[in-house]
């Protein structure tokens, strides 16, 4: 007679690594998070400015003489791993809480926000079923209801799907349109738009967007009446409330119009312009955004939150049926008449951090009126700087701010100066600037972000291009 197979004991020898969940998980962190924040303040000391300087192969360079074995036949322990690895990251980095780190819509994200992503980190919650996530299933129904109510205040159920970005949110636009009138779906487009309404066409097997002129950095509405005129079938109208380039709103109430004479579905990108619904004094730029059928946020731009924290929003939480998807082990229909929810349809991603924790956490902590003048701040600053440069003979301005973006560039330069001058800014780690071509030339692009940047700041960065740009022309 065989014996029965025996498992052996686990070793007594050696104790796994702490986690971070459970009663002992704040206490296994704590000692950690010194760690952590120490090697975060040391290594932006060591980089002193908005980007390490040297160029790509310089930080590159750097970051393979710490790293120097990816896969150690030994462990070197949490605390040293940690104190290197986080060290080098941040001496690393393009820093967007520093003052001359304004190329990108790459905001720096709130403490308070960073602190709550931690918690969504130690409790890893995964919003692909109910018993992975009950309290943060609930909180993301209750906070993503409450925003799309602000999209669409009169939507008989307005709701709202948490996505990774604008593209994942303007691709999912596409999606429920297809979903509604078919394949032969045409969207329709401006030059303005961002790049991934043309990229979500040819993923979902659409027809290429037809691209609207936008000469001021808005569509034109003469052009769009004539192809909404000239087209035939269902049409999807892509407006946007926050171009990435200028900063430019399309006007919204006249593109609805004209969406609702031609029978056309109407989506509006407002992943950079959203937030101004918080804004007292500027929430009137988005007048109309509420008649669209989809509409894109993203609140780690104007919302400074941590990558990342995009929304699809809708009027109707009926729009949102097209996600719906069954798999037995996540969402069996018994479990879903017994009262438990069903949030397979709540985005095509199944894993799912619970990413709406540290925008609860800001919302709450914050407020109406202090997102309202954090938005307000910034695009004030934008404001000064336009001033700034408007004054300044030396320099020339594409047009005024609408939100915190302002083109500038060396007056009578050449396009060639200021690509070099840019490059040569990032790659001495003085400048992280942006570029942008409007009205046939090449211009600087900086979006304000940081709402701690001063006058100072901002004279010091003009100067900073006017030294490099002098100094690449001798």
């Amino acid at each position: 007679m065989s014996s029965s197979p025996r498992t052996a004991p686990p070793s007594t020898q050696w104790s796994p690594p702490p986690l971070a969940g459970g009663p002992e998980g704040a206490d296994a962190l704590r000692p950690l998070l010194n760690t952590v924040l120490d090697a975060l303040r040391d290594g932006a000391t060591t980089r002193g400015g908005p980007v390490p300087a040297g160029g790509p192969q310089e930080t590159t360079a750097r970051l393979r003489d710490t790293l120097a074995e990816v896969l150690p036949d030994r462990g070197t322990g949490a605390e040293e791993a940690l104190r290197a690895l986080v060290t080098a990251l941040a001496h690393g980095a393009a820093d967007p809480a520093h003052p001359h780190c304004a190329a990108h819509l790459h905001t720096p994200p709130l403490a308070l926000a960073a602190a709550a992503d931690l918690a969504a980190s130690a409790l890893n919650p995964s919003l692909d079923s109910w018993d992975q996530a009950p309290a943060a299933s609930a909180l993301e129904t209750l906070v993503t209801r409450a925003l799309a109510t602000e999209t669409h205040p009169t939507g008989p159920a307005p709701d709202a799907v948490v996505t990774t970005g604008g593209t994942e949110s303007n691709q999912l636009a596409l999606l429920l349109a297809r979903e509604d009138h078919g394949p032969t779906l045409q969207t329709v487009c401006g030059a303005n738009a961002h790049h991934s309404l043309h990229r979500s066409a040819w993923l979902l097997g659409l027809p290429e967007p037809v691209t609207v002129p936008a000469p001021d950095g808005t569509i034109d509405l003469t052009a769009l009446a004539a192809v909404l005129t000239d087209l035939r079938g269902p049409l999807l109208v892509t407006a946007t409330a926050g171009t990435t380039d200028t900063g430019s709103i399309d006007p919204l109430p006249e593109i609805a119009d004209l969406c609702d004479r031609h029978g056309a579905t109407l989506h509006i990108d407002a992943a950079y312009g959203g937030p101004l619904l918080f804004s007292h004094t500027r929430r009137h730029l988005l007048t109309g955004l509420d008649r669209a059928g989809t509409v894109t946020l993203d609140l780690h731009k104007l919302g400074w939150q941590p990558v990342a924290a995009g929304l699809l929003a809708v009027p109707d939480t009926d729009r949102l049926r097209a996600l719906h998807h069954t798999a037995p082990y996540l969402n069996p229909d018994d479990d879903t008449r017994a009262g438990l929810p069903d949030l397979l349809g709540r985005s095509p991603r199944t894993s799912r951090r619970p990413d709406i924790l540290k925008i609860a956490v800001t919302l709450r902590a914050l407020g109406r009126t202090g997102l309202g003048r954090l938005v307000d701040r910034v695009c004030d600053t934008a404001q000064h700087l336009a001033d700034l440069v408007d004054t300044d003979p030396r320099l020339d301005l594409y047009a005024r701010p609408t939100l915190s973006t302002v083109l500038f560039r060396p007056a009578g330069a050449p396009d060639h100066t200021v690509a070099e001058t840019r490059r040569d800014l990032l790659t001495r780690g003085h400048a992280v600037l942006g570029r942008a071509r409007a009205g046939g030339r090449l211009w600087f692009k900086a979006t304000l972000l940081n709402p701690h940047t001063t006058p100072d700041d901002l004279r010091e960065l003009l100067a900073l291009t006017a030294l490099v740009e002098g100094s690449t022309t001798r």
